[in-house]
């Protein structure tokens, strides 16, 4: 499927009683959507990375708290406890994507004020949250295309696209952007284990008619000693306060090569990603999954001497950032300042 009049590929739809989220993991070979009526089945949805990318994930938790209300509010005079209880076990989900957090407090201060007909007035906050998901990511655009001007060549990792969002994108959406300006070479790391970059990032791009050159995740550091690249530009699922951010498994291992090959490192994310209360990156938790993700089926048994380690995240000390892009500003060289400046910025 390939997407016309420049319209992007949407993760996550809100059909007027349910939600409909893509499959990610059946991407690019089959387009399915799953239909979601309750706050259990956006749990699951985002569990099993059906819907991935932490602000995919904050809007999701959103509309599962919408579908918890709805379908409460109806049936009990505790509606309010059970809307609670569903909040909760969205918030055991996903670990690291401060954004999940983030909207699940959005959608409770809601949720506290004395509300006429809360079924309404919480889906109409739902879907505020991903309308300005989807505002945030285009002004990021812009701003971040700002910063890469000149650029020839940029590589990116995961993905940070649409998919990953309310929409456009926040990685992707700078170099849409970008590309909007001017021709600019992408490449793509394959991202490991789950393939992000060549199952949806590079689908991604080809819907809006951007080319695309994807690489082995091991072929970053001669990609850069080729001098080929001039960026990375990556999202995030966590930022500390001094700059330090949490993307997916690999992203600090580019930005060492990074800095060792002079190629400068961009992070762009919204200001939801940021973490106020934790100082640094070592107080971001890292989600482990399943090593059965990485080891082939024969290791799959209790006596196997083979076993694996698997992180999703690691963390990208703000030293080795160049850039971080928000909807609210760009932070030149984090390791100065941190994000501070930009808890109060409109």
């Amino acid at each position: 499927m390939t997407m016309q009049n420049n319209e992007t590929v949407q993760a996550l739809q809100w059909t007027g009683n349910t939600l409909r989220v893509l499959d990610q993991r059946q991407l690019p070979e089959l387009i399915a959507y799953d239909e979601y009526t309750d706050a259990l089945g956006v749990t699951e949805a985002i569990v099993s990375m059906r819907v991935r990318g932490a602000p995919a994930i904050g809007i999701a938790a959103a509309y599962g708290v919408a579908l918890s209300v709805r379908k409460h509010y109806a049936q009990s005079n505790h509606w309010r406890q059970k809307v609670e209880a569903d909040i909760a076990m969205l918030a055991k989900s996903r670990p690291t994507a401060v954004n999940l957090f983030w909207a699940l407090d959005q959608m409770k201060a809601m949720l506290a004020m004395q509300l006429n007909n809360p079924p309404v007035a919480i889906l109409a906050f739902a879907e505020k949250i991903h309308a300005d998901d989807v505002a945030a990511n285009q002004k990021m655009g812009e701003l971040g295309a700002d910063v890469l001007a000149g650029a020839k060549g940029v590589m990116t990792h995961c993905n940070a696209g649409a998919l990953a969002t309310g929409g456009y994108g926040t990685a992707l959406g700078v170099i849409r952007s970008a590309y909007k300006r001017q021709a600019i070479n992408v490449y793509a790391g394959e991202t490991r284990p789950w393939l992000q970059g060549a199952r949806l990032t590079v689908w991604e791009l080809a819907q809006d008619g951007i080319a695309s050159t994807l690489i082995a995740d091991s072929a970053a550091a001669w990609l850069m000693k080729s001098g080929a690249i001039d960026w990375i530009v990556v999202g995030a699922d966590r930022i500390a306060t001094n700059g330090d951010a949490a993307n997916k498994i690999g992203t600090y291992s580019l930005a060492v090569l990074a800095r060792q090959h002079g190629v400068k490192l961009m992070v762009v994310a919204p200001t939801s990603t940021i973490d106020w209360k934790i100082i640094n990156g070592d107080q971001i938790e890292i989600e482990q999954r399943n090593p059965n993700e990485l080891l082939p089926d024969c290791y799959n048994s209790e006596d196997s001497l083979v076993t694996a380690w698997n992180p999703v995240f690691d963390v990208t000390p703000a030293e080795l950032i160049s850039a971080i892009v928000t909807e609210r500003g760009v932070i030149l060289n984090p390791v100065e300042q941190g994000v501070r400046r930009l808890k109060n910025a409109i």
